[in-house]
């Protein structure tokens, strides 16, 4: 078995971890806004433009590890 076998295992692993960390990050950071929202009312609207900035950066992690993954299975980086 040599890379070029495991290079959609490798993708699908890249791909998929990435998601759910994404997932898992923004639901609790939903979460907290709400919590947030909920003791302090009139700090809505700046909690919200701080949980979209938070929400960027966290879906940037993953955008970036799907273009990895899509770079490694089109540029076949194992030599095969």
């Amino acid at each position: 078995m040599n890379g070029i076998d495991l290079l959609p295992l490798a993708v699908a692993l890249l791909i998929g971890i990435a998601a759910l960390g994404s997932c898992l990050g923004i639901g609790n950071l939903g979460g907290k806004l709400l919590e947030a929202a909920a003791r302090q009312p009139e700090l809505k609207a700046q909690l919200q433009s701080t949980f979209f900035l938070a929400a960027g950066v966290t879906d940037g992690a993953f955008i970036i590890a799907t273009g990895i993954a899509l770079w490694f299975a089109t540029a076949n980086p194992f030599g095969g």
